[in-house]
Parts: C-alpha cells; sequence; structure tokens
C-alpha cells in the first residue's frame, strides 16, 4: 500500500502506521506477514499463549483433528513465505499424492490407485502453525500480545480507529484499555464477536450466509502395530454422500503414528467414549477401517467436534460499514471441515491480500480489498456449500438450490461418476478440489468429452490394496 497509500473512504493515509490483527492463528500470522510490508508495525492479538513446541492449544479446538494443505495452500504459502515447503517436509510433514496414496471409497466405488495428481500435506495443524508463526513473528516490525482478548472496537459507524484489548490473566477485574490502529483485521475465527462490535459503533453487521449438514466428528490416535496399513498406500478415506452419511479418514502424522476420524450426521454423531469408537466405524459401507481399528493401538483420548456449519459473511455486500476494518480467514467464511480447505483457503486471503494492496491501479479501499478477499475463497465456498446443500437433514439460509445449481448439479454428478477411475477426468476434478486450478477445469475439451460422451470407466470391485503401474496411455 506504499504505493497508493490514500484510503478514499476515510480520507486518510495509513500507509506506515499501525494496524491490529485480532487472532494469531494461521490466517492471521500471514495477515500480519504481509501487513508488515506496508505499515510501520504490526500488534497481533492473541487470546492463547504460545507454546515453545508444536501443540495444539485451547483457542483452536479443532486442531486435535485431520488437517490438510492442499495444492492450492501449498502454492500460497510459498508464495509468501518462499521456502516454506522444504521446511514442512524437513519437519517431517508428510506428502500424500493423490490417489496412489490412498484407498478411497465414494459414491459406491473405490478408486483406482492411478499415479498422483495431486499432492496434500497431512501432517499436524500445531506442526504447520508452528513452523509459519516462527517465520513470521522473526519480522521485528510485528509484536504479538499475548493473553490478551479483543473486547471491541473503536471508532464510529464510518471509520474503526483501533480496538479494546483485556488480559485474559483475570479477566474477571480486568479493565479493557484502548490501542488506536489504522487498520484492524479481524482473523479470530469462527467464534468471531465482530459482527455485535461493528453494531455497537452504530455499523451494519454482515449478512451472514449458513449451510449446516449437522456432521460431527471424533478423532483418535493411533499407531499400527505392524508399521503398516495392510497395502503400500499411506491412508484409507471413506468419502460420505447425501445416501451414505458416515465418513472415516485415516492420515499418516510423519511421527510413526495415524489420526483417525470418523464422522456421521445430527442424530448420531461419532462417540467420544474410547470403547465405543472403533466399533462406530461398523456403520461404513465397508469394513476396511474398523478391521484396522480393531488391531491398531490407540495412543490418545477421542476428542470430538460439532461446529462444522458453512457460514459466510458478506461484508463485500452494500451497507453502513466503517473504513480501516477487514475480516479474514475463518471470520469471515468457514467450511465445513471434512472438505479440508481451512488452512489453504486462509493462504489464499493472505495472498488476495498482499495483491490487492500492491495494486497501482486501484486504491485500496476497504470495500475493495474486502471483496478481493471473500473472491479468493469463492471456490471453496462453492465446493463445500454446493455438496452440503444436498446432504440430507440441511439448515440455513443458503441450503435453497437454484436452478442454476440444477444445472452445474448434473454435470458435476457425472463428473463423480467417472473420477474415481478415468485419469482424466480425475485429474481435472482433483485439481478443483485442491483449490489449485479453477471450476473451469473440469469443463477443459478433453475432460468434457469423457463427461459427456464416455461412460464411467470401471473401478475396482474390492479395496485396491496396491498402486496401480503407470501405463503408456490413459484407459
Amino acid at each position: 500500500m506504499r504505493a497508493a497509500q490514500e484510503n478514499v473512504e476515510s480520507g486518510s493515509t495509513w500507509g506506515g502506521r499501525h494496524a491490529v490483527v485480532v487472532g494469531g492463528s494461521l490466517a492471521g500470522l500471514l495477515a500480519a506477514h504481509v501487513l508488515a510490508a506496508h505499515v510501520d508495525r504490526v500488534t497481533v492479538v492473541e487470546r492463547d499463549r504460545f507454546s515453545e513446541a508444536p501443540e495444539p492449544r485451547p483457542g483452536v479446538p479443532q486442531s486435535r483433528h485431520i488437517h490438510v494443505l492442499l495444492e492450492g495452500g501449498q502454492t500460497a504459502l510459498e508464495t509468501l513465505l518462499p521456502g516454506f515447503l522444504q521446511e514442512l517436509e524437513e519437519a517431517g510433514a508428510p506428502r500424500v499424492g493423490i490417489p496412489a496414496d490412498m484407498v478411497q471409497w465414494q459414491n459406491g466405488r473405490w478408486f483406482r490407485r492411478l499415479p498422483a495428481s495431486a499432492y496434500y500435506h497431512t501432517g499436524s495443524r500445531s506442526q504447520l502453525e508452528h513452523l509459519v508463526r516462527r517465520r513470521v513473528l522473526a519480522n521485528p516490525l510485528i509484536n504479538v500480545l499475548e493473553g490478551t482478548d479483543a473486547v471491541g472496537l473503536l471508532g464510529d459507524a464510518s471509520r474503526v480507529r483501533g480496538v479494546l484489548l483485556r488480559e485474559r490473566a483475570d479477566a474477571a477485574r480486568a479493565e479493557s484499555r484502548p490501542v488506536e490502529a489504522d487498520l484492524v483485521v479481524d482473523a479470530s475465527g469462527r467464534s468471531t464477536k465482530a459482527p455485535q462490535w461493528l453494531t455497537a459503533l452504530g455499523a451494519q453487521g454482515p449478512h451472514e450466509e449458513t449451510i449446516d449438514t449437522g456432521l460431527a466428528y471424533a478423532t483418535r490416535v493411533y499407531r499400527d502395530k505392524d508399521d503398516i496399513l495392510g497395502t503400500d498406500a499411506l491412508g484409507y478415506y471413506i468419502v460420505p454422500n447425501p445416501s451414505q452419511t458416515y465418513g472415516a479418514v485415516v492420515l499418516p502424522l510423519g511421527d510413526g503414528t495415524h489420526l483417525v476420524t470418523l464422522s456421521g450426521l445430527r442424530g448420531d454423531e461419532p462417540p467420544t467414549d474410547e470403547e465405543q469408537f472403533a466399533a462406530y466405524a461398523k456403520k461404513l459401507p465397508h469394513p476396511l477401517v474398523f478391521r484396522w481399528l480393531s488391531t491398531a493401538e490407540p495412543l490418545s483420548p477421542v476428542f470430538g467436534f460439532r461446529r462444522t456449519a458453512n457460514v459466510r459473511r458478506r461484508y463485500d455486500l452494500p451497507g453502513r460499514r466503517p473504513a480501516g476494518f477487514l475480516a479474514v480467514g475463518d471470520a469471515l467464511c468457514t467450511f465445513n471441515p471434512i472438505y479440508g480447505q481451512g488452512m489453504t483457503v486462509a493462504a489464499m486471503n493472505a495472498v488476495a491480500l498482499r495483491d490487492a494492496l500492491a495494486d497501482r491501479r486501484r486504491t485500496p479501499t476497504t470495500r475493495r480489498v474486502q471483496r478481493a478477499l471473500l473472491s479468493s475463497s469463492r471456490q471453496a465456498w462453492d465446493i463445500s456449500a454446493g455438496a452440503d446443500k444436498r446432504m440430507p437433514g440441511a439448515t440455513g439460509n443458503a441450503v435453497a438450490v437454484r436452478a442454476a445449481d440444477r444445472a452445474a448439479h448434473w454435470y458435476l454428478s457425472r463428473v463423480q461418476d467417472r473420477y474415481a477411475g478415468d485419469p482424466v477426468v480425475g485429474a481435472a476434478f482433483r485439481s478443483v478440489l485442491s483449490l489449485s486450478a479453477p471450476l473451469t477445469a473440469v469443463f477443459a475439451p478433453s475432460v468434457a468429452r469423457a463427461v459427456l460422451f464416455g461412460p464411467p470407466v470401471p473401478t475396482p470391485a474390492d479395496p485396491p490394496m496396491t498402486r496401480e503401474e503407470p501405463r503408456g496411455s490413459a484407459t
């Protein structure tokens, strides 16, 4: 923003001034990293206290569950923090090739284990965030206030001018104190209080779009006693759909253990009772996962998670909203975690923020930048919301299926019928799901021909326990 420091909404210049980021998780850290190139100092406000080691913390309850870094997120992180992917691999985060390294069932079919066309990192959320935090906080322009809550905003309906903070050590007696800022970025996650804070200033909170399937999941760490899953694959993946609502994911953590997540919908949630956890896997459409759990060694308690609704906050829409305030990450757009998009979108938000601030052709007004942030999360929303609105029992104000949705669903259902076995369709669809290619990739001529005119390619009748050897031509 040094090239275009004038904010046309407020008439003030905040390049070279102070920015506050509320939330020190991945989205907040990456936003702070970007902002440090445009202001004199950045303050990150974090309610937890960071550990020296990569371990879960109370402010990120989902950190104990499976996380993957999709290819779109890998590209974004490497762009923001050059050399980061090498650091991640050196720290032991597994790199899993899809479909070669997974035994996957979806829509009644086992997937052919063709050579990988996409790669995911599957280490723990805590490990990845620890590495990002170490890189970002090495910048002397970025300061962190740990053990501190943001409890409100300063300013009025026309402009945010800072935040109200309160120490958490003695929250009952602690008084809030003002901290002035020229920009406040809300990266406080799915529990954000920013809509209420804006209302308290006389501004309008965002319209919220919601879709909630009632999905719940539970996770436990296991060690395979034989150091193998009974296959040359690295994990298992049973994908739920409207007609089969139970799911399971088994992924390596890189330290010889596997993280196991079981999922189901409201009314039939997976148990957090240790005795019943493995038994719940009997509900899956194949006994593969249950058999493995019956012989593997459990190493942790069972942790449950229930807050899985998709929520998109439309700060980009017209309304009485102040300059000097932005939302990123889950505070802007929260996805059903089953799709593994959260970390990737946080990184893509940061790239969008960087590009919007550096654009010499346009003044980076609050609304223009917020639109860019939302745009960077749109494809992930279309994927998760588009699938979830068709799940049985889905609720929310965005579950209605529009006429345009029906046409897209017809085509995408044909894509899904073929991507388990067709290498061309599969590679294109995986690139879309990994947020490394736009949705138009599945309409490319070679893909459209297979989708519209070709029959589904035969797939394995039983779980494919060995990889397919590369062939000279796609079959």
